[in-house]
């Protein structure tokens, strides 16, 4: 897709114009494990690179760059931050960087009460000691991740995500540094005063381009709140976002978990827990439904979503 004249803004980062502080987060923590799902299909705002995670985020409407890089192993891991752009100094720009830190990585969580209640467990015992540090890989925004969601209904993740490109690629604001070129994840703002009509040429379905377009202008106008609903319990949470038109509860429970930083919320009715958790981990023969999944997953609380990312993990080793 081309980018339409005046869809973004364009703006040179200034490697000058910089913030630097370090982190420890809870031990273990490992950037590399954690990162791996985020980068698993290529595009455009996640980026990873001989050992430093980089992302762009738009900070007061101001275009900020943020590069993470890991000290020391799992055990004793400490997390360098730069920020670069005009404004990276500016109080926001390092409460994002913290916010990316926390909830986007994880580096927030502390695994060791989930290693502890799972160690002696057939399935996560082997995956615990396997992905030592892994944590649940997020996504900045609520909206982001709701975006991603919708975008991922009833499809292959590879067809979803060269969507979600697209959409960057086309709506995000962008900056270059150092001679590459980086692109920030398109705000409610981008995306509100697009038809449906115009959304629809990046092979969304009429019902997806809806859902989308009213999320964006539900959030542009302030109608829907991440900080309002990152005050309420999760399945209040969901029950709010499920009464979205277009917005089921597979989807709430997938941005809870990676908008919110939810460790318990559990999208019971993803493929990959019905066929290939039931089947690649379980010993099921034939996929399980929900029902029987959720049923499962009672004994994982409350972190049944971080016990999801660990099956997933190990499903990737096994195979």
């Amino acid at each position: 897709m081309s980018r339409r004249p005046g869809s973004a803004h364009h703006e040179r980062t200034s490697p000058k114009a910089s913030c630097v502080f370090t982190t420890t987060p809870p031990s273990p923590y490992s950037l590399e494990r954690t990162i791996a799902r985020l980068v698993r299909f290529s595009e455009a705002v996640d980026h990873w690179e001989n050992g430093v995670y980089t992302r762009l985020l738009l900070i007061r409407k101001r275009p900020v760059l943020i590069r993470i890089s890991q000290e020391g192993p799992p055990s004793r891991a400490r997390l360098g931050v730069e920020l670069h752009g005009h404004g990276a100094s500016h109080p926001d720009a390092v409460g994002a960087a913290r916010r990316l830190l926390e909830r986007t990585l994880g580096a927030g969580t502390d695994v060791r009460p989930f290693y502890r209640a799972m160690r002696s467990d057939p399935i996560f015992g082997p995956a615990i000691r396997a992905f030592r540090g892994l944590r649940v890989a997020g996504c900045p925004s609520l909206f982001e991740a709701m975006v991603t969601a919708v975008v991922a209904q009833q499809v292959n993740l590879s067809f979803a995500y060269s969507i979600r490109d697209e959409l960057i690629r086309a709506l995000g604001e962008e900056t270059r540094w150092k001679g590459r070129t980086y692109h920030a994840f398109p705000t409610p703002d981008h995306i509100a005063p697009k038809t449906v009509r115009w959304l629809r040429r990046f092979r969304l379905s009429r019902a997806k381009a809806e859902t989308i377009r009213s999320l964006a202008q539900r959030f542009a106008s302030g109608e829907l709140s991440e900080d309002e609903l990152g005050e309420l319990p999760d399945e209040e949470v969901i029950e709010r976002l499920t009464l979205l038109k277009g917005v089921g509860r597979w989807t709430a429970e997938t941005a809870l978990l990676r908008g919110l930083g939810r460790l318990d919320a559990f999208p019971g009715a993803d493929l990959g827990v019905v066929k290939y958790l039931a089947q690649g981990l379980l010993g099921r023969r034939s996929r399980a439904t929900e029902a029987e999944m959720r049923a499962i997953a009672e004994r994982w609380r409350p972190y049944r979503g971080l016990a999801l990312v660990y099956a997933y993990a190990e499903l990737t080793r096994r195979a």
